[in-house]
Formats: structure tokens, sequence, C-alpha cells
């Protein structure tokens, strides 16, 4: 069985979809974590739900929250790290032990950084009068979403889509991609273990 272990900090409508792929038989994976840095993150909810444990971060600086967390994952046997709207830079310790993805609601490198996720991102689009936007998957790294890309999937800006708008369209392509290369990691581990 693949393992994962999933990072939120809102509403987890991404861990919801990775939940439903596993529950729907569309992916042979097991979440053994949902970690979240906010108490009150609906992300929490939605994993109780499912029967899935849950922590919640407790130290507040980069660094010990590195540690607080390598401490509580090194008892698990971690396939990958799935970073669903986690709004937290991962520290340096969590990326030399473990394999972590991030989705991201744009084209990276354009609408990347600091400050941007979410409906930021989708604003700036939409002021940019951008034709395209779509969403990245990639490796995570030190710095925020600058690790090597994995899979991106383009989304048409209509002229007169409003920040909303996009933000929908996104969300749904968002989905599928994520499920879509779990999938991959999956089929990846079950061939490798059956060599």
């Amino acid at each position: 069985m693949y393992n994962l272990i999933v990072f939120a900090s809102g509403n987890g409508t991404t861990l919801q979809s990775i939940i439903d792929a596993i529950q729907n038989k569309k992916l042979e994976a097991n979440i053994l974590l949902v970690v979240s840095n906010n108490p009150n993150a609906f992300a929490l909810e939605r994993a109780k739900k499912a029967n899935i444990p849950t922590y919640v971060i407790k130290e507040k600086t980069s660094d010990k929250i590195d540690e607080e967390l390598y401490n509580v994952l090194s008892n698990l046997d971690v396939d990958l790290i799935v970073l669903a709207g986690y709004l937290k830079l991962i520290g340096k310790r969590l990326i030399s032990n473990y394999k972590i993805i991030n989705t991201h609601p744009s084209l990276l490198p354009k609408y990347g950084g600091k400050g941007m996720y979410g409906m930021n991102v989708h604003r700036a689009v939409v002021e940019a009068k951008e034709e395209f936007t779509g969403v990245t998957l990639h490796y995570v790294n030190s710095e925020y979403d600058r690790g090597p890309i994995i899979k991106q999937t383009i989304v048409k800006v209509l002229p007169e889509d409003t920040a909303e708008d996009v933000s929908a369209k996104v969300q749904a392509v968002e989905k599928i991609q994520l499920v879509e290369a779990l999938q991959e990691f999956s089929k990846e581990k079950n061939n490798s273990n059956s060599k």
C-alpha cells in the first residue's frame, strides 16, 4: 500500500479529492495522517469524518516546526507527503528525509512565491489579463514554489472570467491532476516492489 501524509491549512477540498479517490478505489493508497498548522482548518474535520488521524502543529517557528514534524513522522512508514493547500514553508529536515509534492494553482514559475496562494493567485491572473493559467504539481524544496515541476495542466481564461470563475476552473483540474499523479506514484511503488 502507498502511504501518504497530507498537510493542509484550510478547507481541505484537495484532501477530500484524495479521500474520495481512495474510497472509490481509483487510488491504491492510505492516508496515514493529516497535518495542519491551523487548529480550525476544516481539513481536520474532513479527516476525522474519514477516520484518518490528525495532528495540529504546536510550534511557531520554522526550525522548531521542522523538528516537531520530523519527530512525528519518523515513526510512520511514509512514501509521500502531499501539500494540499498548506501555507507554511517546509523545513530542511523534512525535505532531506521525505519525498514531498505540492499542488499550486498557477502555471509556475508565474504567480508563485510567498503569499501567492488561492484567490491571491487567481486575482493576479485576472488583473494581468492572462489568456491561460492552470495548475502545477511540483516537488518541494526550501523555496516557495521553486521545486522541479512534475506536471502542469493548462486552463483557458476567458476575458469575462472573474477570479472566482478562474478558481473554480483551476480547482476542477487540480484535483484530477493530483489524483492522476498519485496513481502514477502508487504504480511505480508497486512495480518496484514486485521486482
